[in-house]
């Protein structure tokens, strides 16, 4: 009886295997409304990528493999019995073994209300270590998500050496990528550049903020140079605020292999028994429309969620920084203040140089973390200033670096060990010579950040705004709070941690507008952007270099996230002197601001900047909310660059022209617009003239969509620095 017993239940487990292999099909298809990712898992088997781009259905996927000969690769290669390619992980087990073996256990999906989660079970062959590889699709913004979570059930911890997010196999031909790199005050400069044999890693090191250099996006364009208009283009984009790694090797076999994760430098992760691991998302989009295409996907997609609170216009906002400096004081706030609504603005932002108490900040070396009104300045506090703002009909924001300390400053002498350092090592000093970060892995740094913006709010529910700011690199890689095996985690729990604060702030505060500032465009990340409204995009504020830097980061950015402002002539940064109207028209393509002291300003040029305040707020609601057409770039060296919104229904368009080039007889070239209805008839109006000139040619005729998109328009800009923008409406 027990035989027969033993036998039977041999047999169920038999057949609940057996069941248990087919409850999914062996191909993997996972699509949104015009692309499709499928995957190859069959049981016991590795995980192998098999087709990404135009929307395909099930019928089609044996021909997937039928057509697609030579390009059979694991969808998560990892180190292990072969180990001449790169490998998106690597792991040391408990016992010193280096390798890995993982082939499909399960596959499960579920609905969301935006698409689908598709997530298989990598397990190893000899080891109780799992990875689990998701993939979401998003099926309106034609956006796919990748990340994995990584476990074990070892006697002893796991060092994970390698942990990448994800990897995705280009078959190889003319493939070109696009990223884009920079400096301080020169961020998102534009390459685009041919794949060849070897390695491309695009990363960023920096440890606080990875936007200033290299940026963790990416376009690959499948069909040759790189175009607006046309081709097909794979976009990819890191959500992670630190330090990462893109990795295209091309090898002989066919390929460009891409992997996009976090740096693996210095951040061994020390991986306990049952603890989980989970990676950063990657998000992937497709395009047969080119770059133009895969960024308005990326648009919508943060439209949608990855930049907070993105479909609430922005306010038109002056900043006081370029205006006074660390000079701030009562009288000078309350008359920028005062002139600024009288030209029309909406909100009041208070820079660096507010608070202090034993050590007032009138230098940049003094008092970060001191977080009180310093009453030498501000005699009669923040709530004279926020009621000055209401009472003058406007909003008011306040800057903040909470991240921060200087070693001159009541909060250092108090809490010495809140900073990151290496015992026995003199510390390593950032901004002024005393600038320091806080350590964001111990819990007790991360309260105190949060409550710098709590107290703030709490005291002072009335602020609109914060300009959060991130002035120094992750220096003295040390931290007193992890243990001594885990201090090479610092670079991975830093950013946890500030998340995680960011997570309480908007829990409490969803409402409040805060701007993501990295000492300019260092915070330019998507690892952050789902808790800011907005980002600076670089502390240079010269309108002609802008025109460059918003082009290249409106890749992978919608306009209402960017920081764009009107700052004086000569510019601060470049020395250079370029009129009010093309400092405005550069402006207006994102959020519109001012970056100056309104009382320097002639008399006919704040009436000239009521005027453009004015018109500003007739477009914004297409410029902010509306999808991007870039029309000529900047980066082809044609002597202009142009672009234009176009409203979701095409009733409504706004086009931008400039000047970036000024010789004698110079040829414009006659600018074809995109995105319109092309039997809709459209009347041109334009907007933001200079003073005593003329409106266009163009104001005031009516146009068919189709001549606009097909033949084009001619612009004119005789003069340097001219520019033009045009107001399309439908014509009823």
């Amino acid at each position: 009886m027990n035989r027969h017993r033993t036998i039977l239940l041999i047999a169920l487990l038999f057949f609940t295997t057996i069941t248990y292999a087919a409850n999914w099909q062996r191909e993997q298809l996972l699509s949104t409304r015009n692309t499709s990712l499928m995957l190859t898992a069959g049981q016991d088997e590795a995980l192998k990528f098999a087709y990404y781009g135009d929307r395909i259905d099930e019928s089609e996927c044996n021909n997937i493999h039928e057509a697609w000969v030579g390009l059979n690769r694991d969808a998560y290669p990892t180190f292990g019995s072969t180990c001449i390619y790169s490998q998106a992980m690597q792991a040391t087990h408990c016992d010193g073994n280096m390798t890995l073996d993982l082939v499909v256990k399960n596959v499960e999906r579920k609905a969301t209300d935006r698409g689908e989660i598709l997530s298989i079970t990598l397990q190893d062959k000899l080891y109780p270590y799992q990875v689990i590889v998701n993939y979401e699709s998003l099926y309106d913004e034609d956006i796919i998500e990748n990340w994995v979570e990584i476990s074990h059930n070892e006697k002893k911890a796991v060092t994970l050496n390698r942990f990448d997010s994800s990897y995705m196999p280009i078959r190889k031909g003319n493939v070109w990528i696009s990223h884009l790199h920079g400096a301080w005050s020169a961020e998102s400069w534009l390459t685009a550049e041919p794949l060849e044999h070897g390695i491309l890693e695009i990363r960023n090191t920096d440890g606080a903020r990875n936007g200033h250099f290299n940026r963790p996006e990416v376009m690959f364009s499948l069909d040759g140079k790189p175009t607006e208009n046309s081709g097909r283009v794979i976009g990819a984009v890191l959500c992670w605020s630190g330090n990462y790694s893109l990795r295209i090797d091309t090898d002989k076999n066919n390929a460009h292999n891409f992997f996009a994760g976090m740096c693996n430098e210095a951040s061994q992760y020390i991986l306990e028994p049952k603890e989980i691991f989970v990676t950063p998302r990657v998000a992937y989009t497709y395009s047969d429309r080119g770059i133009g295409g895969a960024s308005r996907n990326y648009h919508k997609w943060a439209r949608n969620g990855m930049v907070h609170n993105a479909t609430t216009q922005r306010d038109i906002l002056l900043n006081s920084w370029e205006g006074v400096y660390l000079d701030v004081n009562e009288k000078e706030m309350e008359q920028m203040m005062s002139d600024f609504a009288a030209m029309g603005g909406e909100l009041f932002v208070m820079d660096d140089g507010w608070f202090g108490n034993k050590y007032p900040r009138s230098k940049d070396n003094s008092s970060l973390g001191d977080w009180v009104v310093d009453n030498q300045k501000l005699p009669n506090g923040l709530s004279h200033l926020i009621n000055t703002a209401q009472n003058k009909g406007i909003k008011f924001g306040i800057w903040i670096e909470p991240e921060s300390t200087n070693s001159i400053s009541e909060l250092f002498e108090k809490h010495p060990d809140w900073t990151l350092q290496v015992k026995g090592r003199a510390p390593h000093y950032g901004r002024g010579g005393t600038q320091l970060l806080l350590d964001m892995t111990n819990p007790a740094v991360q309260d105190f950040v949060f409550g710098v913006v709590d107290n703030l709010l709490t005291q002072h529910p009335d602020i609109s705004y914060i300009k959060w700011d991130a002035n120094v690199e992750l220096f003295n890689y040390g931290s007193t709070y992890l243990p001594r095996n885990k201090q090479s985690h610092i670079y991975i729990e830093y950013h946890r941690g500030l998340v995680n604060v960011l997570k309480r702030i908007r829990d409490k505060y969803p409402n409040v507008v805060i701007q993501a500032c990295g000492g300019g465009g260092g915070r330019i990340s998507y690892g952050v952007m789902p808790y800011f409204d907005e980002f600076w995009v670089s502390d240079n504020t010269d309108a002609l270099q802008r025109i460059y830097m918003q082009w290249a980061t409106s890749y992978f950015y919608p306009s209402i996230a960017m920081a764009q402002h009107v700052s004086a002539s000569p510019n601060h940064q470049t020395g250079r002197s370029i009129p009010l109207k093309f400092r405005f028209d550069v402006a207006m393509t994102g959020r519109l601001g001012m970056e100056l002291q309104p009382k320097d300003m002639t008399d006919e040029e704040r009436s000239f900047s009521t005027n453009a305040i004015a018109q500003y707020k007739v477009i914004r609601p297409i410029v902010q909310l509306g999808n991007q057409y870039r029309l000529v770039s900047p980066f082809d060296n044609r002597g202009i660059a142009s672009l234009m919104y176009v409203n979701d229904d095409a009733s409504q368009a706004v086009f931008f022209a400039y000047k970036t080039q000024h010789f004698v007889n110079m040829n414009v070239e006659r600018i074809r617009l995109d995105g319109l209805d092309a039997d809709k008839y459209y009347t041109i109006r334009e907007f933001n003239i200079a003073p005593g000139e003329k409106p266009c040619h163009l104001d005031g005729k009516t146009f068919k969509g189709r001549l606009l998109m097909n033949v084009g328009i001619e612009v004119a800009l005789d003069k340097e620095y001219a520019s033009r923008v045009l107001l399309l409406e439908e014509s009823k």
